[in-house]
């Protein structure tokens, strides 16, 4: 039982999330408020950030498990939280401090299917870019046209001084009025005209996406300075991060596929042939020998029949059946087919039952049925105030007790 859900509910995961559940909400999560798609609110950012560094980290999942948020605060081995950027590079394999010598890297999350990534594929991808004018060769203006902002000394900034009080003043920073921040002026008679003196155009780009057999959620497929590209700048990466969509019939767990199957009770006896449909349009024939009893909850599993091994897409991985066995709704038999099932069921273990035993009469199990007895018990001081049910306890403890039979 953990001691709060803050972090996990920030993540929007249960508390007992797997490693791969976690990575998943995260992922999701900072590509949706990264500062660059959502500066209004730079806080959401930070706290799912905090939140993932926290759970993510086994020793540091256990301290918050167990004593909250506080305890994490007072954990001296922490070290305090990172920035949450440096959180969001190391996640995605990017880097934020080289913007200096490159323009940003461009991420986006592409949905795929699970039929896409065992298959292969190829999808396309329209994006909007900047690219440097050719008509002026990124200068905005003729050559020798780019003059020295002498507002602001090519620094792109105004210093503003206020004063504020006696003997107090304030300095305040601003963009550059006249050169818009970029520390250089162009008359406008030498302005480049195709792009206006801006030195960049904006271009819409298609990119050709080849999803290759095996791929995995999360996966990253990078596009080698398709990004932005600016002036005095190396152009930053196209990443595309893989996002799976969930499948109705199957579930990947690494190269496995796992699937249930409902049997009915006599082919769960009797033996079965059913179908299964692969994620490539073949049909599989899943079949027991004859006598061969599959229990319910049984996991079976079918070689090569999974995923494509990444490399060898010759090899697949195992195709993993879990199988759920669905008794009759009728709640009796007739007695001419009681016999009959005797005949071949292991025999019944006989009981020892005492003159004095009392007959009692089963009935069917519902809640309205328990709320009713649990009122009339507290009307007639049958239960303290403080023993009231608990419905959903109830029901385990009415599947669990039994009658214990002593045999001969």
């Amino acid at each position: 039982m953990v001691k709060e859900t803050k972090y996990y509910d920030t993540l929007g995961v249960a508390p007992n999330a797997t490693e791969v559940e976690m990575k998943k909400a995260y992922r999701k999560l900072a590509m949706k408020f990264h500062p660059d798609k959502n500066p209004e609110d730079p806080e959401k950012f930070k706290e799912i950030s905090q939140a993932y560094e926290v759970l993510s980290d086994k020793k540091k999942r256990e301290i918050y498990d167990r004593g909250g948020e506080q305890a994490i605060k007072e954990d001296a081995s922490g070290g305090g939280f990172h920035n949450p950027m440096d959180i969001f590079d190391m996640f995605f394999g990017t880097s934020s401090r080289r913007r200096q010598q490159r323009s940003k890297d461009v991420i986006h999350q592409l949905s795929v299917t699970l039929e896409q990534l065992y298959n292969g594929a190829v999808k396309k991808l329209a994006l909007q870019k900047n690219v440097l004018c050719e008509k002026c060769e990124g200068r905005g203006g003729r050559t020798g046209a780019v003059e020295l902002c002498m507002t602001c000394r090519g620094t792109g900034v105004q210093l503003h001084i206020r004063q504020i009080g006696l003997g107090m003043v304030q300095q305040i920073q601003s963009v550059c009025s006249a050169c818009r921040g970029q520390g250089e002026r162009i008359s406008q008679k030498d302005k480049c005209r195709t792009c206006h003196g801006n030195k960049l155009l904006r271009v819409r780009k298609i990119l050709e996406i080849h999803i290759e057999k095996g791929m995995a959620d999360g996966e990253k497929i990078t596009f080698d300075g398709e990004g932005d590209q600016d002036t005095g700048l190396e152009a930053g990466d196209v990443i595309i991060i893989l996002d799976e969509k969930s499948h109705n019939v199957f579930q990947r767990r690494g190269n496995d596929l796992i699937m249930k199957m409902k049997l009915e009770l006599v082919e769960s006896l009797c033996g079965f042939e059913k179908p299964v449909h692969t994620l490539d349009s073949r049909e599989l024939l899943v079949q027991t020998v004859p006598g061969e009893i599959i229990k319910h909850d049984e996991i079976r599993v079918v070689s090569n029949e999974g995923m494509p091994i990444r490399k060898d897409t010759l090899s697949r991985g195992r195709l993993i059946i879990h199988f759920e066995v669905v008794f009759p709704i009728s709640h009796s038999l007739q007695h001419d087919k009681i016999a009959v099932l005797e005949s071949v069921l292991p025999e019944r273990e006989e009981c020892m039952i005492s003159d004095e035993a009392e007959e009692v009469l089963l009935e069917d199990y519902s809640r309205r049925h328990e709320q009713k007895n649990y009122y009339h018990n507290h009307s007639h001081g049958g239960f303290g105030q403080d023993n009231g049910m608990d419905l959903d306890d109830d029901d385990d403890d009415v599947s669990s007790r039994g009658v214990q039979c002593q045999s001969h």
